[in-house]
């Protein structure tokens, strides 16, 4: 083999990914180490997390009265035992130094997760190098101590739980994210066809219990005091939006911004999405349309045929419908701030990947996106970029995918309407 076909062995096949894995994850220890030896601690939001416990810890146990310097607590209960675990062992919140090496080990153990992702779905070595190149991601994770880091570490540990068809354990894990911040609800469409699929009608809805009986046993503590109180605070789906945080929409100007009739198209444009990528991308491993579907769905498939679409509901298929709702759902955001790029940094690359983009476009829409997101403020240009990056994204997986499972297809109709001849 000469030297050229073995560098393109090297980057473009999966089993290097088995030694590039923790070479990488060592190089990032380093590059952690470094960062929050020689960056600043930026204080935004740890010192607020750190009053609202010393509240709860008080007793307190009315959400609506929990408050902190930057404002009122407006997380599930899982991010208050998260940080209250935090709060006891970093002196009440006061050692920074020890709080930031202990997400600098909760960075690195989810990017191996992400790795494992990655990995079992057989993505190339070359798009590997950009999960740890994100200055922002470093920075959200290291130098802000945001709970989103704990959001997003669920949602990978639950993926890589589907991914091995560990159901129970995923659905666990996911929900637990969710109940760190709400944000994960935006992969709960893609969750849900996943195990319907996976498991058909009964099974999933029993995981779907699941998931709502450990939100009502995170919440306990509060319910009783101030039920609505909780929900409306937790899961405040009416939140108003201050303009001049917002990293991707800045370009339409404020008075669109503010506008309900802005809110009521990003929210429209989201739900076609889903039904575009359900109809079209997320339901292939039934071989159906969506009506069929549907029908399925109440009338299930005979035990034989239920075996076959969840052997078709692959590691690849699962983490590219998981993190295409991801994105969907950060395309139609009416407004994202920097910690929300958690959710994305770890995304881009295998979402561009299944796009089909070549790499030197894909490495090129790649740092577009981080350039944009570590704009501060962000400007119209930056805010243009970063909506345009995510649309690359959303557009792209959805075309890249067009030709998934046409194999199975043509052999579900071969069986269906056997030739005779």
């Amino acid at each position: 083999m000469d030297l050229y076909a073995q560098t393109i062995d090297l980057l473009t096949n999966p089993k290097h990914t088995k030694w590039l894995s923790p070479a990488l994850l060592a190089f990032d220890a380093l590059l952690c180490a470094l960062i929050i030896w020689k960056i600043p601690y930026t204080e935004i939001d740890w010192q607020a997390y750190t009053q609202q416990i010393a509240q709860y810890l008080s007793g307190e146990r009315d959400y609506t009265l929990i408050k902190g310097s930057t404002g009122p607590l407006v997380y599930p209960a899982a991010h208050v035992y998260i940080y209250t675990a935090l709060y006891y062992i970093t002196d009440q919140g006061r050692d920074i130094l020890l709080a930031q090496v202990l997400f600098a080990g909760l960075y690195l153990g989810v990017l191996g997760v992400v790795m494992a992702c990655y990995r079992v779905a057989e993505a190339p070595p070359y798009i590997f190098p950009l999960l740890v190149l994100s200055k922002r991601l470093h920075s959200i994770f290291l130098l802000r101590l945001f709970n989103d880091c704990f959001a997003v570490g669920a949602l990978f540990v639950a993926i890589y739980a589907y991914q091995h068809r560990m159901w129970t354990v995923g659905s666990v894990v996911y929900s637990w994210g969710a109940g760190v911040k709400m944000s994960l609800l935006l992969a709960l469409p893609a969750v849900g066809i996943v195990l319907l699929q996976a498991l058909g009608l009964q099974r999933a809805l029993r995981q779907a219990a699941l998931m709502g009986q450990l939100q009502v046993v995170l919440a306990l503590p509060f319910l009783p005091t101030n039920a609505i109180g909780y929900l409306s605070r937790a899961f405040e789906f009416s939140r108003q939006f201050l303009y001049k945080w917002t990293v991707n929409w800045r370009f339409v100007g404020e008075d669109v911004f503010l506008s309900s009739r802005f809110s009521i198209i990003m929210l429209s444009a989201h739900l076609m999405l889903l039904v575009l990528f359900l109809a079209t991308r997320w339901i292939k491993p039934t071989c159906l349309p969506l009506p069929l579907f549907i029908r399925t769905v109440f009338h299930p498939p005979p035990s034989s045929a239920q075996r076959q679409i969840t052997l078709a509901v692959t590691p690849s298929f699962i983490l590219t419908t998981i993190l295409s709702a991801i994105a969907i759902g950060m395309l139609c955001a009416r407004s994202l701030h920097y910690q929300f790029f958690s959710y994305i940094a770890w995304a881009t690359p295998f979402l561009l990947w299944k796009a089909g983009l070549h790499p030197v476009l894909l490495y090129t829409v790649w740092a577009a996106q981080e350039w944009a997101w570590n704009v501060y403020p962000s400007t119209n240009s930056s805010s243009m970029v970063v909506v345009a990056s995510l649309a690359v994204q959303v557009v792209g997986v959805w075309w890249g995918t067009r030709k998934d499972f046409t194999a199975v297809s043509h052999n579900h109709e071969e069986k269906e309407h056997p030739h005779t001849e």
